[in-house]
């Protein structure tokens, strides 16, 4: 699986874009499976270090208990409710949840945010997709430019 450096290599000025869209706004918006096969959709903070995309999650809360029984997630950026509309960005994957104590920290330590009280989830994103959607210029059409592992950058336009 790829990490998020591999996308910033194979693809810089995509990657980049799609940071910036979800470092935009600090929540977004998770994706992940429940016991059962539907969806839960579950706010989220989270951190590039490292060349990495890392999850945290609250210790046992929901969303870290279905990354721990099915690692495939979708992650989504703030959607901008205005006309000058950003764009959005999406990446999917699988987590991997990493234990090292001195990981956490590290990891921990280095992002923005202040460590939470007691134990937490921390989770590294292998990431086999990223979608960035925005409109055109003129702003008629929507144009869908994604990054798959394996396949590359690809652009599209909807109209």
């Amino acid at each position: 699986m790829a990490s998020w450096n591999d996308v910033s290599v194979a693809a810089p000025a995509f990657a980049a874009a799609a940071r910036e869209m979800l470092d935009t706004h600090r929540h977004k918006t998770l994706a992940t499976l429940r016991k059962d096969g539907s969806l839960r959709i579950s706010g989220i903070e989270v951190e590039f270090v490292d060349g990495e995309l890392w999850l945290g999650a609250m210790w046992q809360s929901r969303k870290a208990l279905d990354l721990l029984r099915d690692p495939r997630f979708a992650l989504h950026s703030v959607t901008a409710g205005s006309e000058a509309w950003p764009g959005d960005a999406k990446i999917a994957g699988r987590a991997e949840e990493v234990t090292d104590p001195e990981r956490k920290q590290a990891v921990q330590a280095a992002s923005a945010g202040e460590a939470p009280p007691g134990p937490f989830h921390l989770f590294r994103a292998d990431v086999t997709e990223v979608v960035i959607v925005r409109a055109g210029n003129p702003p008629d059409h929507l144009v869908v430019e994604f990054w798959r592992e394996g396949a590359g950058l690809r652009r599209v336009e909807q109209r």
